[in-house]
């Protein structure tokens, strides 16, 4: 095992639960222990589809004013974003809030469905490098926080009520958060090239 930081040399051991690896030399994390098996992982990749799901198909805020209300969907925005030419911010939430995201739930349950038998995933030096380079760019909790503001801040002007949408967005955020302290490098070690 190689600290990122610092490039110190470690032989790994396995570790028991709640142990945490560290740097001797710059102290930083190398690696904890996580208890939660493949099976575990699937069940959580599972919610966090049928999460990701309900939050691009449910409306995420609805504004009243009198009797005229209305209603979006995180891909009305996006679309309601382009045609005021914002093109660049509606790439990038679509990019950040729909394709990052469906793309890491995707390919961990494909690589996390073959590591159950032990077994590496057809195209698995790829997926792992995506998963990699995609990592920062999943931000769900970012739009969660944005929307929570600009909730609280147009409660000023309109009725403001919350629809399953923002609610499914922020069960999507908590699993996010989960799947992020997996270390999916791990799998390089408990998985196995398929016999040709």
């Amino acid at each position: 095992m190689i600290c990122e930081h610092c490039d110190t040399v470690y032989r790994r051991r396995r570790l028991v639960r709640g142990e945490v690896a560290q740097c001797a030399r710059c102290r930083a994390v190398l690696e904890r222990h996580h208890g939660m098996g493949s099976n575990t992982l699937l069940a959580l990749l599972l919610t966090g589809f049928i999460a990701f799901v309900v939050a691009n198909v449910w409306p995420v805020v609805t504004l009243a004013l009198g009797s005229k209300q209305i209603s979006t969907t995180l891909w009305g925005t996006v679309i309601t974003m382009w045609q005021e030419h914002s093109q660049i911010v509606a790439v990038l939430a679509a990019a950040t809030l729909f394709f990052f995201p469906l793309i890491r739930i995707v390919s961990m349950s494909w690589l996390y469905w073959y590591a159950r038998d032990g077994r590496r995933a057809p195209g698995f030096v790829p997926i792992m490098v995506t998963i990699h380079y995609l990592k920062p760019w999943t931000m769900s909790e970012v739009f969660v926080l944005g929307a929570l503001v600009a909730i609280v801040k147009a409660r000023v002007y309109f009725e403001v009520i919350a629809d399953p949408g923002i609610y499914a967005y922020g069960v999507l955020t908590l699993l996010i958060t989960a799947f992020a302290a997996v270390d999916v490098r791990r799998l390089w070690d408990t998985t196995s090239e398929q016999a040709a």
